[in-house]
């Protein structure tokens, strides 16, 4: 059986445009430091901006998006040069059809990565679904790949060497 979902991975990835991640549990290990002042510090893996990097490479676009309102989010989004930057985001579901006209793609040409219960309708939408290792149990029952990785240790990078490799890209 493992190796027929693997076989439908390579099919499902041949066809990806754009990787949409959510950020943390996926980028990074979920943890958020806080002072006095609020949200100051995330880490992140240097290994997943190389990964965005890869795909741009490879003409597959990237979308950040998190629940989150989060000023570190969108430098970090800058940073890496994440071709779209989406915070304070509820429902991500709902913007799926906008990012699709935007950008002339359908559903089956999206993967999205995601850890929690709030990435579960867009994951479902999406034409390749991953999340970390130490996802929560219904976003790996749904999940097209489940990764080696957990949340903050390379996710993003796992999943875009996976899906080069089935475009024959890399």
């Amino acid at each position: 059986m493992l190796k027929n979902k693997n076989l439908q991975n390579t099919k499902k990835c041949k066809d990806i445009k754009l990787v949409i991640s959510d950020v943390d549990g996926v980028l990074t290990d979920g943890g958020m430091y806080y002072s006095t002042k609020g949200e100051i510090m995330k880490k992140f893996n240097a290994k997943d901006g190389m990964g965005v990097e890869l795909l741009r490479k490879n003409n597959i676009k990237t979308i950040l998006m998190t629940k989150e309102n989060s000023s570190i989010v969108i430098k970090r989004g800058k940073k890496i040069k994440a071709d779209k930057i989406f915070i304070d985001m509820d429902n991500k579901e709902m913007k799926l059809d906008q990012i699709c006209n935007s950008l002339s793609l359908t559903p089956s040409n999206i993967a999205y990565i995601g850890d929690d219960v709030n990435d579960l309708n867009i994951m479902k939408l999406v034409g390749f679904s991953a999340c970390p290792a130490d996802a929560e149990q219904e976003i790996l029952d749904i999940s097209n790949y489940i990764c080696k990785k957990e949340g903050g240790k390379g996710v993003f990078r796992e999943v875009t060497n996976l899906i080069l490799k089935n475009c024959e890209k890399i």
